[in-house]
């Protein structure tokens, strides 16, 4: 670039997608004139899906504003919660997301999840079709103009990306109404009716089940209860918390 040349500067939260040298309050930036602020934003390494008001000398403007030479660009942090506007809050994540997609099932959550990689321009499309929320840690992605909305998913670590995505988006929670495996719906099953699936032991020590309404797959509480009991309890009390 051979341009005018602004100055900007990112909210603390957005300092992990920046170079060092970027983290330090106000630096200057060459544009080339005619590209818009959120490509120059997306140039620096930040997502705009995590980008939340864009200020020029103080004053708000849209991603598409021009920059012009000596402004003063703050870039903030997408506010929490997060409003997703013009569809139902349910999410698409990607291979990689495994065990926060089963998660967010647990929760009651509407969570689609591609266990294979079916690269970054299908799951885009899949995105806007559905009006899902991509979540990913892949930038690439996340920069896809396709996308309907998309989160970038900041840790590694399944209980951490979890609170995260709990306290970026407040969703409903309807604990033990999905299907950990394929997100169908569960409905309330007899034992007669999911007698397949049961080992002897299973049906001589449980009465109260469970069946996804679309792949079938029988639910009861069996010995990794405890486990998932936790896990519903801690996303509770971390929703009080935030109300």
């Amino acid at each position: 670039m051979n341009g005018p040349e602004i100055h900007v500067d990112f909210a603390a939260e957005l300092h992990v997608f920046l170079p060092a040298a970027r983290r330090a309050g106000r630096t200057p930036v060459v544009t080339d004139g005619v590209s818009t602020l959120g490509h120059v934003v997306e140039s620096l390494g930040v997502p705009l899906t995590e980008v939340g008001e864009l200020l020029v000398d103080g004053e708000a403007v849209a991603t598409g504003h021009v920059p012009v030479g000596g402004e003063a660009v703050s870039v903030r942090a997408v506010p929490r919660p997060q409003v997703v506007a013009g569809a139902p809050l349910r999410f698409l994540l990607d291979v990689h997301l495994g065990t926060l997609a089963r998660r967010l099932r647990l929760l009651g959550v509407d969570t689609a999840y591609e266990s294979t990689d079916i690269g970054d321009p299908a799951l885009a499309t899949r995105s806007a079709a559905e009006k899902r929320v991509m979540l990913s840690r892949d930038r690439g992605l996340l920069r896809r103009r396709e996308l309907w909305a998309g989160a970038f998913v900041y840790s590694t670590r399944p209980d951490e990306q979890l609170q995260d995505v709990l306290d970026r988006f407040a969703p409903e929670l309807r604990p033990w109404t999905r299907c950990t495996a394929c997100n169908g719906v569960l409905r309330t099953a007899t034992k007669d009716e999911v007698a397949d699936q049961l080992k002897g032991g299973t049906r001589r020590s449980y009465d109260v089940f469970a069946r996804c309404g679309e792949c079938g797959r029988a639910y009861w509480k069996g010995a990794h209860h405890d486990q998932l009991e936790a896990i519903v309890e801690r996303a509770l009390a971390l929703r009080s918390e935030r109300r």
